[in-house]
């Protein structure tokens, strides 16, 4: 018989239980900071029609060309595991009719995407995104204020990162400009990669995104959409410049700077780190105004942006990651099997107080039991044993100093509360020493 081997499939991974404080540290940031802002969280499928991301994204990409993970369900309708979450949450939109409620709709949401991409660092086919998005307003300061509220979210991380900005023109301005690039890129096209050639057709401005060194000398030769934005696209730019310079926010304007999806207009905005190498943006986004149309909603003006997680938890200290660390208050050592019975009730009596207790059931020796808690790196140790049960008083150790004392049940609750709140994982004790 075949000896049975099954691994993670190509370009996925386990996220293994000591890393999770990383991911959950940026999660529950993200969460406290977002909602400051007044977005509400939302939760859309992983599986949605193939048409969705057709329509939405734009045919002409890659992402729908090449990437996209698409089957036939029983019924013989095309599923796609989304590849990005924007067009879900527009679709969600106008499914919804959350338009009928007028003024602004300010939503985010986290979860994996998926991709059949080249798998590079940082980069994988099951990824995670956090993103927001603004439907509702063509205001200029709505992007200084998302954009502010991205570069807070990845300050407060201990991430040093900087933003660049562009316009990509809109559907008054940019036809042209493709024609005329198009044409410009023609000159050079034997020249120019397979990819650059194959987008020269399909999507010109993604040839701006090729990072092939043998094509950045007739890249850079190619005209500007700067130079060929219309007076309402410009006027908008440089009011979005204006305010994010209101807001203290420094920033790079990028000509070249592009998004690969086809609903992006007028702005678009890419945060990047210098600790990443080459592969170095952390979010990207930009304004989609027409996507609800597109999408069969009504005209609605729209703002938004994703975040990569998987580079962003590469870039977490070790420091900041073990402050979410899960570590317990107390954990409960019983010797013999009489005291197996009060230590479970006392372990259950803490956390049912609000404390973190952990309690190895199958027992030990002493000394295996502390070994177990300084592994798991807990506060204290509270030790029960026959001798203890008549008395009602059990020695408690605690392990930054090595003091120890005997205390009731009931002076141990309290001497615990006058260390410190009850801190459970999200807690606003913990929060609260993290942004301090």
């Amino acid at each position: 018989m075949e000896e049975l081997s099954l691994t993670t499939v190509a370009g996925t991974r386990d996220i293994l239980p000591e890393e999770m404080p990383c991911w959950h540290l940026i999660e529950d940031r993200a969460r406290r900071i977002f909602s400051q802002y007044g977005f509400l969280e939302i939760r859309t499928p992983l599986l949605e029609s193939t048409e969705l991301f057709a329509r939405g994204i734009g045919g002409d990409t890659d992402i729908v060309g090449k990437e996209m993970y698409t089957f036939l369900d029983q019924s013989g309708k095309s599923i796609t595991l989304r590849p990005e979450a924007t067009a879900s949450v527009v679709r969600a939109y106008v499914q919804h009719a959350m338009y009928r409620t007028g003024g602004m709709t300010k939503l985010y949401y986290l979860g994996p995407m998926f991709r059949h991409e080249k798998k590079q660092k940082g980069r994988w086919r099951q990824f995670y995104q956090v993103g927001a998005e603004v439907i509702g307003s063509g205001h200029p300061a709505v992007e200084a204020e998302v954009i502010e509220m991205v570069m807070r979210f990845v300050a407060s991380l201990g991430i040093n990162a900087g933003l660049k900005v562009n316009s990509v023109g809109d559907r008054n301005c940019r036809p042209a400009y493709l024609d005329l690039l198009r044409h410009e890129i023609s000159r050079y096209l034997p020249q120019l990669c397979p990819d650059c050639r194959r987008r020269a057709e399909t999507n010109p401005l993604r040839v701006f995104d090729c990072k092939t060194e043998s094509c950045q000398i007739h890249i850079g030769k190619l005209p500007l959409i700067a130079d060929h934005l219309c007076g309402d696209c410009a006027d908008h730019f440089r009011r979005v410049q204006g305010y994010l310079q209101d807001a203290g926010i420094s920033y790079e304007v990028v000509p070249r700077l592009v998004r690969g999806l086809d609903y992006y207009v007028r702005t678009a905005f890419e945060i990047v780190s210098g600790e990443l190498g080459s592969q170095n943006a952390l979010a990207g986004g930009g304004r989609y105004d027409g996507l609800s149309e597109v999408l069969g909603g009504p005209a609605t003006e729209a703002f938004g942006f994703a975040i990569g997680l998987d580079r962003m938890v590469m870039l977490l200290s070790q420091e900041a990651s073990s402050a979410w660390l899960t570590k317990p208050d107390v954990v409960v050592v019983h010797l013999g099997e009489a005291a197996f019975s009060r230590a479970w009730e006392v372990t259950r009596e803490l956390r049912r107080q609000g404390w973190t207790c952990f309690m190895e059931f199958s027992g030990g020796s002493l000394k295996s039991q502390m070994r177990m808690a300084n592994r798991i790196q807990a506060s204290h140790v509270l030790i029960i044993g026959e001798n203890e049960l008549s008395k009602g008083q059990y020695p408690i150790k605690r392990l930054s100093d090595s003091q120890q004392w005997e205390v009731s049940l009931d002076e141990l609750i309290s001497y615990l509360k006058s260390t410190n709140a009850p801190a459970l994982p999200g807690s606003k004790s913990v929060e609260r020493s993290l942004l301090d």
